[in-house]
Order: structure tokens, then sequence, then C-alpha cells
């Protein structure tokens, strides 16, 4: 099976013309880190310099499920391609030729009958079974994959396998036989000329971090700049002995884990505003359990009806501010301010770990002299990347644990 594949870590000595695949790299546990660029950053290839600040901020939110993008390549020839790093997805997918609906896209797509690795998937094997919209071609007995993504986004077709390869930030090249992949060719939605498509980073058993497998022991990290930072500092993914979260102030909660869907469920107990704790509950019998999805590619953080209106009323109290419209009419609870607004304490209350937010992680400047709440209310709770800002934030999926520790993300 693709998920016993052999890891292996090819180290490229810039000096030197030839590559060296190291034996113990196929024994031991390694660590390495990449980079992940936002979408709206001058580093994207998305990045458009015309478009004011505010215009990039309603960009952002409208496209509340894609914003962290990294590099890698595919084949053999290798032919790069930039994938929007989602935790809430699975497959890791990049647009092909032929293409009978595809976004126009800065780098070459990729042409599978160019790439001597290059294997469809059959619709009998075991990679195909798992991907819960998988289809068959009946012409060709072969796998093919839908995705629909919460924004509108989609993606179709052919289940493959190729080698995977990664830049690492220490420029090392992590290179991954046979993985699991789909080679997209009717796609759309509000991708942008600067992806390629998508690499997903969720639980099932064909996302990046599954098929990267022992190799990197379960674990992975990412540390997310603040957008005040973005246009120089670059955010960091981490993979093994580089994805642990130690030291002081980390936090670390269990994680629920549900073999129907990609998602990371954590529990989360409530949230307190200064002194005074708001439940999710109100029913101190009711067990609360798996109820909000922890995902690095959503933008806003989406709680239930009853604790947003809770946490809405504490903030009156609390801030005793007036409130106003969203002049964008993107976000429900926004507050005249000229000056940036300082807090004493906001606490999101996960079982056995408190995360204690700075002001950036929930809210959000609109315009001068407004300023708006990043949590709204939605009955499918997501745990979004604006609340994630520099925190690290590790995922141990062999102890099904989610960790987080405050840190100047812009310093790693």
């Amino acid at each position: 099976m693709i998920f016993q594949s052999i890891f292996i870590i090819i180290i490229c000595i810039v000096s030197m013309s030839s590559c060296h695949v190291t034996a113990e790299a196929k024994k031991n546990t390694i660590g390495f880190s990449v980079d992940l660029i936002h979408r709206d950053s001058p580093l994207s290839p998305s990045y458009d310099s015309s478009l004011s600040s505010s215009q990039r901020l309603t960009n952002m939110l409208r496209r509340s499920y894609t914003q962290y993008i990294m590099s890698y390549t595919i084949g053999s020839p290798p032919i790069p391609s930039l994938g929007i790093a989602d935790t809430g997805s699975d497959i890791i997918w990049t647009q092909c030729r032929p293409c009978t609906q595809c976004f126009n896209q800065t780098l070459p797509f990729f042409e599978p009958k160019r790439s001597s690795t290059y294997k469809t998937v059959p619709c009998s094997s075991d990679s195909c079974r798992t991907l819960p919209e998988a289809t068959c071609n009946k012409k060709n007995k072969t796998c093919l994959f839908s995705e629909l993504y919460g924004d509108g986004s989609f993606a179709n077709g052919d289940v493959a396998t190729d080698t995977l390869t990664l830049d690492t930030t220490t420029k090392e090249i992590v290179s991954v036989p046979n993985v699991v992949f789909g080679c997209a060719n009717r796609n759309g939605g509000i991708f942008t000329a600067g992806e390629s498509g998508i690499v997903g980073l969720g639980s099932g058993k064909v996302s990046l971090v599954s098929q990267l497998g022992s190799s990197i022991q379960g674990k992975f990290s990412y540390c997310l700049v603040s957008p005040s930072y973005s246009a120089k500092k670059r955010s960091k993914l981490n993979f093994g002995d580089n994805a642990l979260v130690l030291g002081e102030g980390s936090v670390t909660t269990p994680m629920i884990s549900n073999l129907r869907d990609p998602y990371y469920y954590l529990t989360l107990e409530g949230i307190s505003i200064g002194n005074q704790r708001l439940a999710v509950s109100d029913d101190p019998k009711e067990v609360i359990r798996r109820n909000i999805i922890i995902d690095s590619g959503t933008t806003l953080t989406f709680i239930p009806e009853k604790l947003s209106e809770k946490l809405e009323n504490a903030l009156d109290k609390v801030l005793k501010l007036k409130r106003v419209s969203d002049p964008k009419k993107e976000l429900d609870v926004c507050y005249f301010s000229k000056k940036d607004i300082k807090f004493s304490e906001f606490v999101v209350h996960f079982k056995g770990a408190d995360v204690k937010l700075n002001p950036e992680n929930f809210l959000l400047r609109k315009s001068n002299d407004t300023v708006c709440l990043t949590f709204v209310t939605d009955n499918f709770p997501i745990y979004g990347n604006l609340a994630q800002m520099n925190f690290l934030v590790g995922y141990d999926l062999v102890k099904q644990t989610v960790s987080f520790k405050p840190t100047d993300c812009s310093k790693l």
C-alpha cells in the first residue's frame, strides 16, 4: 500500500553536482520545515499591488477557506506546484493537462504523460476506497475524485500516484515516492493564478501528513505570522522532530478523531472575557465533545449561536464602545474606535487547555474608525487561522492532541 511506502530524504548540496539518498533516513524519524506564504503577501505570486489594504481584507474574508500556500514539485522530471495548505481537507491535488475546465495559473500545468513515475489508481485500491467522494471510471477502471469546498470552490479528476518533493527551509529536499494525489482536470471557484491546487493536511489516509507516515511520527505544526509582518516574513509548517511544541506557556488539549471526515475536532468549553466565563452550554450535565474544528485554512472563527450571543453581550459591557455597522457588511459585531482596542483578558477554553488571545486574534480593523469581532455565529463551529496567529500550533496524531504555545512567528 502507498501508506507503507519508504520515506526518503534527498539532500542536495549546492556545491556538488549530484544528490545523495541517505540510507539512515529510511529508518529514523526526521524533522524538517517548509515555508507558508499568505496569498495576499507581496511574497505571493497572487499578490496584486493595485489593490488597497481594505480590498485585500475584503478578499481575505470572502475567501475564508483558502489563505496560505506552500511550494512543492510533482512528477519525474519534477514540475513545480503551489498548493493551499489546508488542515480541513485531505487530498493533495494539482491542475493537470488535458484540462476541460481549469482556472488560470502562473506555473506550468502538470502533464501526466511526461512523468515517468506517474500511475493512475485502480478503483479496487484501498486508497480509492478511502476517498468519500470517489467514483470509478467504468471504461478504464481507474479511480476518480471530487472535492467541494466551503467557499464553493471545487476540483475533479483522476486519482494517481507520483513522486512529491518538498523544498525545506534548510535547502534540503524531501522526496516522497508513490504519493496518492489528485490530477485535477475540471476545477473552479475563487482560486487565483498564484496557486495550482490544494495540499490536504487533514486526518484522512490520503493527506500529506498521513502519507509521510511514521517518518514524522504523526507530528506537524505551524506558526502563522500576523498580517502586519506577512509582507516581510513567511509562516512555517513543520514536520516530525521540528514540530514539537514544548516549554513555558504551552498547553495541550485532546483531539477527537472522526473517521467519517478529514477534520480535527477539539472540545470547546467556553470563552472568558475578563473575569467572566461564558460556557458553551448552560446545562452542566451536558457532555460537550468534538464540538469545534481547528482549521488552518479558514480565516474567521465560527461559534455556536448561544455562545456568540453571550460573547457579544460581554464585549459590549467590557468595551463600552458605540456599536456601528461594518462598512463592507462582512462582519456582524463592530465598534466605533479610532484607537487600537486594548484588552485585559480574552481566553478560549478548550478541554484541559486555556488559550489566551491577543486583540489581533479576535478583533479586526475594517476602517479608520471601525473595529470588528472575528468570532461569528455559525452552526458549524470552526477555530480559524486569525485566532491561531502568533501561536505555535502542534498536532500529534499518535497521542491525538493539539498544543498551543504563544510565539512571535515572525522570529522563527
